[in-house]
């Protein structure tokens, strides 16, 4: 299947980078290079790109799309890495860094891939197929609380108990195997008047891609590490879609750009602790109405940016 992505708040990305054309910049989930192509649009000769990605698929449809340009590095990782893979790039600072936080229409739209609620396929929500670990280990090995707490935290299901419960009394029968099983035991979990508004599967899906993919377990260290390592001015571009990621973003740049841990009674402060950011969108940025119409998985997105200081 062609690698298909629509990049999202494309326009919005590129003015929040403040992309200067000799300048160093990286793209921590390439995809289908939708943001790199324009990012490198604009950078001179030299001017280079970083493009990550832990999907060995989607680095070789992004290495296609730019395979007219040279100044482009590919690396095949997870960006919670990023300390180590510009390290071994030998880069210490770079001017603008981008996250874009969801899945993409290739691997949502690739059935094989098991990341979609439509279509049936074996249970898998790998980001990065070489690793072993699946949606099927989660789903068969994982114990009724555990079930439960990833449902109700990293998918604020409102019946994450009853799934847990329907999903272990299904698998004391028989192994759970594909998506459409698992589809059809949430279905039996949630009450039909609750049915109604969107797919019934979507929240108990995005909680075990996330698990899987310890998607908000690296985000604190990888904002972090990933700040460090821009030069005085350059922006870091966070495109989150659900509110888990979009909280740890914000409170993150709170904390980074207020770290002061005195009591607030302190006339002065003795911590010592200095700004590190500037945030530069105290709202974060949505989709205008077009986008919304036209790219209906844009609906859920927000843009946050900071810039170091």
């Amino acid at each position: 299947m062609e690698f298909k992505h629509i990049p999202v708040l494309l326009n919005e990305v590129i003015e929040s980078l403040d992309i200067k054309e000799e300048g160093i910049y990286v793209d921590c989930t390439l995809g289908g290079a939708g943001h790199s192509s324009e990012i490198i649009k604009r950078l001179s000769s030299k001017g280079r790109l970083i493009g990550i990605d832990q999907d060995i698929n989607a680095l070789k449809a992004a290495k296609e799309k730019l395979k007219s340009y040279e100044n482009v590095t590919y690396v095949h990782d997870n960006f919670y890495n990023i300390e180590s893979i510009l390290k071994d790039l030998e880069i210490e600072k770079v001017d603008g860094i981008l996250m874009d936080l969801g899945v993409s229409s290739y691997q949502l739209d690739t059935a094989e891939r098991g990341f979609s609620y439509m279509q049936d396929a074996p249970l898998d929500m790998r980001m990065n197929t070489q690793n072993s670990f699946s949606a099927y280990d989660v789903v068969n090995g994982y114990s009724e609380k555990e079930l439960f707490r990833i449902l109700k935290d990293y998918g604020e299901e409102k019946f994450a108990k009853r799934i847990a419960w329907r999903i272990v009394e299904s698998r004391e029968k028989k192994n759970i195997e594909t998506t459409l099983e698992l589809v059809d035991i949430i279905r039996k979990a949630i009450p039909m008047k609750f049915q109604k508004n969107g797919h019934p599967a979507k929240k108990t899906f995005q909680a075990i891609r996330i698990e899987v993919n310890k998607e908000l377990y690296i985000l604190d260290d990888a904002v972090e590490d990933s700040i460090s390592h821009l030069k005085e001015g350059g922006r870091l571009s966070i495109i989150t879609f659900h509110s888990l990621e979009d909280r740890i973003i914000k409170n993150k740049f709170k904390e980074l750009e207020n770290p002061c841990t005195c009591p607030k009674e302190f006339p002065i402060c003795v911590c010592g602790k200095e700004p590190i950011i500037k945030v530069i969108t105290r709202k974060p940025i949505e989709p205008l109405d077009e986008e919304k119409e036209c790219n209906s998985r844009s609906k859920s997105a927000k843009l946050r940016v900071a810039e170091k200081i």
